[in-house]
């Protein structure tokens, strides 16, 4: 009886197939895995924060955690920048990379490929990269095996107070069981993402570290600007009352002076008087507040963004909207690749495994844009090279030019040149040259009739003058002078005809369907002229050979 191999994950922990299909890490109301979160932001100090990140160093990262999600919860740019920098990635398309050409190396891509067509996986991408505010994420894997297959059902976020890591080195993840003791992760369960802002462990290396900071700074510069505002945001108000006033008297004066702030309406005797004082220094003071707050909000930018001229308005801030962009997209490409291997690592590995068992090479996830191709001058360079002998797969111009292959019966624009070497097709050198390249070669080369002209042209005088005893000579540079231009224009509308001809028949059908309109008139009457002054010469020396 045959049995199926024995799979090991990437620690080296046998599988169990048989616990795979379950949930093994939901959330429970009163067991360890509770929804439930603490707020330790409430009261941030420096020694209480400094203190939190302190424990989270030596393993218990739990007040970590919650304080990074209330963070993105109370700071409204740093929830923009980095669900900018989350949603860029979730958005661009993934492909997948067959490991051959192989018939089932294609059959397990496209198995591949039809599960990513699944409307949840760009919610499902936004909670894996979790992990680059707080530095990792835990994703369960729920498959499903209801139809004798092996399939991930839904890919479901965990919360990452529910795991921690392996005392011994502070970087193997292991999952916090009912009874809360630490065990190792159950092999091909969990889709484990650390995306790291810095090098080191898992617990340092994300961007809340850094947020924590200046979101408590933030947070104190906004309580004093509060304050400050409601302070002298309105003028001070300073009762007086006259001489002799009564105790009385003076209690209504100071309930007048402190409604007047709330309530903007109050009520005295005759006598008295309130004076409102406006502050000198309250737009400079207010500024102040204004200018920490946004500088504070510029770090965060740079933290996460890697840059703040996509996020935040800056007078005179050093490079161009263009030059921060293709920073963002610096840390974006970074970010997919990672995300890429993770995925690869932890899901597609698996998956292949659990169907089709251990393979040698496996598919590939690839999450990237397409990069911005000059399909311009590509087909301007495979007009230039092909005609010369370069080689050049159909299938890949297809490809780069998203064309598909034409199905039998579809009308076809073009015909592609019969590029196949002839003996009767070479040039001086004795190169093979393809059949259009060998009409071009000879129209233009040596042997050709412009090659001829620009002969005779090649032996006239630099003087100009002939001697009197050289009467072809004077017929070779008339005809040299006066049909060259004709004939030129002729081998350039030939020459034309063939660069648009996709084959030769193509060129010879073009050269009958046009020949009449090649304009051969000036050539004519210049080679009438030639042969009448041949004639009128050779009757000349035949006379004076008589005399």
């Amino acid at each position: 009886m045959d049995r199926k191999p024995q799979l090991l994950d990437r620690w080296g922990k046998p599988v169990k197939r048989s616990s795979l299909a379950e949930e093994i890490s939901a959330p429970t109301l009163g067991g360890v895995r509770s929804p439930l979160s603490g707020h330790p932001a409430d009261g941030l100090n420096p020694v209480r924060l400094a203190n939190i990140l302190r424990a989270a160093d030596q393993g218990d990262p739990v007040q970590y955690l919650e304080l990074a999600e209330v963070i993105e919860e109370r700071d409204p740019h740093y929830l923009a920048v980095l669900s900018t920098r989350k949603r860029s990635v979730g958005q661009i398309d993934i492909t997948v990379e067959a490991a051959s050409d192989d018939r089932r190396d294609v059959e397990m891509a496209d198995m591949v490929r039809g599960w990513l067509k699944r409307d949840e996986l760009t919610e499902e991408v936004f909670d894996i990269l979790d992990c680059i505010g707080k530095g990792y994420s835990f994703t369960e894997i729920i498959w499903d095996t209801s139809e004798g297959q092996w399939r991930p059902n839904r890919l479901e976020w965990r919360d990452p107070r529910w795991f921690r890591f392996d005392r011994v080195d502070l970087a193997t993840p292991q999952m916090l069981n009912d009874s809360g003791q630490q065990v190792p992760l159950d092999p091909f369960k969990f889709i484990y993402a650390n995306i790291k802002a810095k090098s080191g462990l898992a617990l340092r290396a994300g961007l809340a570290r850094v947020a924590t900071w200046g979101w408590m700074f933030k947070a104190f510069t906004q309580r004093d600007w509060a304050i400050f505002t409601q302070t002298y945001g309105q003028p001070l108000r300073i009762g007086k009352w006259a001489a002799g006033a009564s105790e009385e008297d003076k209690a209504t004066l100071f309930n007048a002076v402190a409604n007047i702030a709330g309530d903007c309406a109050a009520i005295m005797p005759e006598s008295m008087t309130v004076d409102f004082i406006e502050s000198k220094n309250v737009g400079s003071a207010h500024q102040l507040y204004k200018e920490r707050s946004d500088w504070l909000d510029q770090q965060i930018s740079k933290a996460v963004l890697g840059q703040t001229g996509t996020t935040d308005s800056v007078t005179g801030g050093l490079g161009s909207g263009k030059e921060h962009r293709e920073v963002q997209e610096d840390l974006e490409r970074a970010d997919a690749r990672a995300l890429s291997a993770i995925l690869n690592r932890d899901l597609v590995r698996p998956w292949i495994d659990l169907e089709y068992g251990p393979q040698s090479s496996y598919p590939r996830l690839v999450i990237a844009r397409p990069e911005a191709e000059d399909l311009t001058a590509l087909a301007s360079a495979l007009g230039t090279l092909v005609p010369i002998g370069l080689r050049v797969s159909a299938s890949e111009v297809r490809d780069r030019f998203a064309l598909a292959e034409p199905k039998e019966g579809d009308e076809i624009l073009g015909q592609a040149p019969d590029l196949k070497p002839s003996a009767g097709n070479a040039d001086g050198n004795g190169d093979q040259i393809a059949p259009q390249s060998a009409v071009k070669h000879h129209l233009k080369g040596r042997n050709g009739f412009s090659g001829y002209i620009g002969a005779l042209q090649a032996q006239t005088p630099t003087d100009g003058q002939f001697p009197e005893d050289a009467p072809e000579d004077i017929l070779a540079d008339r005809l040299t002078r006066e049909a060259q231009p004709a004939v030129g224009d002729m081998i350039e509308t030939v020459l034309a005809m063939l660069d648009a001809a996709g084959s030769l028949d193509e060129f010879a059908e073009m050269l009958r369907n046009g020949f009449d309109n090649l304009d051969a008139s000036a050539l004519a009457k210049i080679m009438a002229e030639a042969l009448a002054a041949a004639e009128a010469g050779g009757r000349v020396l035949v006379e004076e050979d008589r005399g």
